[in-house]
């Protein structure tokens, strides 16, 4: 068992820590609104830091799952950051999903101090983090995953390292760009099916079970005809997501035509007030399109 600190209490690092003390590892946690942090303590029965370097101190394994790059820097980094509180020794693993770019800057800022990094997203929602089945990606060195994996696995249904430190963002952007195609394509499908007269529920039933079939499919098919989107995770974030895949392939030259499109499409939903809308929330551009009410 670890001695283990984990920085943010969100809707996925809440459940995520928790499973880590069922496990039986020693847990204390940080989050931005002390509260928070106070009420998982108090169901859980870790402790609590009132800054990321407080909450460090002693740890064998930092974890962290925070909202985009700088919030990432901001736990990490400067005098209150983790790095400020671990021993050399130690290791960093981060659950956020963020750019490739900050992943290797912070692992060369622990690498000076002798502390190992590894860049972990992860998928599988909100439901994934409370039954402890996500999918995890990995970048890092192989001694290093090796060493975070059975703390990981605390929550993991599947664990896998896919290269050096920036791996694992980059095979996370690889999810979000499918996730953004499989859901517009739904989207469109399950139009097509309703306006045509067809039960739009029942054709996605059969269909999941053939070559068309996919988690968002068996999942979101119903939701989306109940017009349901108070759930899941948000466009808001899907566009953080998908706007880190573009600059990537950017940089790297390579073009993600559909990628770009849907990313617009999502523009159009935030400006429909579905912001915080679950990502199948693009069938109500249709809906809009086609003149009909989107009122939930």
């Amino acid at each position: 068992m670890a001695k283990i600190a984990f920085l943010g209490l969100g809707v996925m690092g809440y459940p995520m820590a928790g499973h880590l003390v069922a496990k039986g590892h020693d847990v204390t946690v940080y989050n931005r609104t002390t509260a928070k942090a106070e009420a998982w303590a108090a169901e859980h029965g870790g402790k609590f830091g009132a800054t990321p370097r407080e909450a460090a101190e002693g740890a064998e394994i930092v974890l962290s799952c925070v909202g985009n790059d700088d919030d990432l820097r901001s736990v990490m980094l400067g005098d209150d950051g983790a790095l400020a509180g671990v021993s050399s020794g130690a290791l960093i693993v981060d659950h956020t999903t963020a750019s490739a770019i900050v992943a290797r800057e912070l692992a060369e800022a622990a690498a000076a101090q002798g502390v190992g990094f590894v860049d972990a997203p992860v998928s599988g929602g909100q439901a994934g983090a409370e039954n402890g089945q996500l999918a995890i990606m990995c970048g890092g060195s192989q001694a290093d995953f090796d060493r975070a994996e059975p703390v990981l696995a605390s929550y993991a249904k599947a664990c896998e390292r896919f290269g050096d430190v920036g791996a694992g963002q980059v095979t996370k952007m690889v999810n979000q760009v499918c996730i953004a195609g499989i859901v517009q394509g739904m989207s469109e499908g399950l139009m097509l099916a309703a306006e045509a007269g067809l039960d739009a529920k029942q054709v996605a039933r059969l269909v999941s079970q053939g070559a068309g079939g996919s988690w968002q499919l068996a999942n979101r098919a119903d939701t989306m005809m109940d017009n349901h989107f108070e759930h899941g995770f948000a466009v808001n974030w899907m566009r953080k997501d998908l706007g880190i895949a573009l600059e990537q392939a950017k940089d790297i030259g390579v073009s993600l035509p559909v990628a770009a499109l849907v990313d617009q499409f999502y523009s159009d939903v935030q400006q429909l007030g579905g912001g915080r809308w679950d990502t199948s929330s693009l069938i109500q551009r249709l809906r809009v399109l086609k003149g009909q009410s989107i009122d939930s």
